[in-house]
């Protein structure tokens, strides 16, 4: 059996916050605003794994009003969804994933992204795909205010 979940995720950006996407820290003069580190990669994927189990969406398991979760490593969280995961009887197949971003340019930190991301939920890294898209100057992407992640995973049955 297989099952498919997609996930999305859009943060502000804001000066004086560390930008991280899949857990690689990008220089850049802002970064993402969020209760956690806010990497809205890690969020989109974490989202689209339990969007497949029919989980709920990272807000439910990981509240940004529980002071548990300030200044949260996304990596973290999305490995311990990873666990749900296998807890579940499945195992990920492959993921896609864009970031719509218009600055910084994220063509030399794709292959980083897409390695933080494989470990992460155990698979090869030609399993897992990053694109970065720009939004041609239209939407709070376009205009440089947020960065957003769109996903979609694949998930199979592991053998009992």
């Amino acid at each position: 059996m297989y099952r498919i979940g997609q996930g999305y995720d859009l943060h502000r950006l804001e000066e004086g916050r560390e930008l991280i996407l899949a857990g690689v820290s990008i220089p850049f003069d802002k970064g993402l605003m969020g209760h956690s580190d806010a990497d809205v990669l890690c969020h989109a994927v974490t989202d689209a794994l339990l969007g497949a189990l029919a989980r709920g969406d990272i807000g439910s398991h990981f509240p940004d009003n529980d002071p548990a979760y300030k200044g949260a490593d996304s990596v973290d969280l999305l490995q311990r969804i990873v666990r749900v995961v296998t807890g579940a009887g499945y195992k990920v197949e492959n993921l896609d994933c864009t970031v719509v971003a218009e600055r910084p340019k994220l063509r030399d930190y794709i292959d980083r992204m897409r390695q933080n991301l494989a470990e992460v939920l155990g698979v090869p890294t030609s399993h897992v795909s990053v694109k970065a898209k720009t939004n041609e100057g239209v939407g709070p992407e376009g205009r440089g205010e947020a960065i957003s992640a769109q996903v979609v995973v694949l998930l199979s049955e592991t053998p009992v």
